[in-house]
């Protein structure tokens, strides 16, 4: 009965630094970058887009549409950097808790 209290007060634990960790994320910025740093997207770990920033270069109308697939390949970046860092986050948390792989907590 002890390990079940035990694992409860764990748990208990884990939700509160879980959500500790959801308010950290939205101030953890990553940014993702395409064409050779033309264009750039910043975003917060829970997927926000806080900023796009664009070289002139590429605001000619005949280069629209390298400049929206620019700006998708950018976001993707940004994207998967931030579930890394998300990813590293919750490693650190349940590090030492010995949860099975792959539990999904997020």
């Amino acid at each position: 009965m002890a390990d079940f209290l035990g694992m409860m007060k764990q748990a208990a634990q884990l939700q509160s630094k879980m959500q500790a960790m959801q308010e950290e994320l939205g101030n953890v910025e990553v940014e993702g970058s395409s064409g050779g740093g033309l264009v750039a997207v910043r975003m917060t770990a829970k997927m926000e887009v806080k900023g796009v920033k664009i070289d002139p270069s590429l605001m000619k109308p005949e280069e629209r549409e390298v400049l929206e697939d620019l700006l998708v390949t950018a976001l993707g970046d940004a994207r998967r950097k931030a579930e890394a860092a998300m990813q590293e986050k919750m490693s650190a948390l349940t590090g030492g808790l010995g949860l099975p792989p792959g539990l999904g907590l997020t």
